[in-house]
């Protein structure tokens, strides 16, 4: 817990407040069904939320496949960004791929988005390589990223 945050698995309960995240996040965010078929019929996804004052805040998303995991969102409330909330959501995702033994951590991020290139790089990803057209709202390339433990 930093700041009075928490961090814990998420629940369906907090998908209202996930999805309102996303699209404060995102211009393609992802909708309730998505996230209820990915808690309730998705095997591999692991989800994990910070919470603050019971107010679900952030939260990050993973497909864990044997020893490969790959990032599928990480999103923080826009109030709150540039205080290390999704920083620490990025290392309890390390941390539980590190317990389950994954081998390789992966992820898609815009070419324009600097500032999350720059956190994950922190947190010791490497560029990938480029998904030409990636995003489909505007066509946007997305650069891949990895990091192997």
């Amino acid at each position: 817990m930093t700041n009075g945050i928490q961090y814990r698995k998420m629940t369906v309960d907090d998908i209202p407040a996930v999805v309102k995240i996303e699209h404060e996040a995102f211009t393609t965010p992802w909708s309730h069904e998505i996230f209820e078929h990915e808690m309730l019929g998705n095997d591999y996804a692991h989800y994990i939320v910070a919470v603050q004052d019971d107010e679900v805040i952030g939260h990050c998303g993973m497909w864990v496949v044997l020893d490969e995991c790959h990032i599928t969102n990480v999103a923080v409330r826009k109030r709150l960004r540039g205080q290390g909330i999704g920083e620490a959501l990025m290392r309890k995702a390390i941390e539980l791929c590190k317990v389950n033994e994954v081998r390789l951590m992966t992820l898609e991020v815009r070419v324009s988005n600097h500032t999350a290139q720059n956190l994950y790089r922190k947190l010791g990803f490497q560029d990938g390589g480029i998904r030409k057209n990636y995003y489909t709202d505007d066509h946007e390339d997305a650069l891949v990223m990895w990091v192997e433990f």
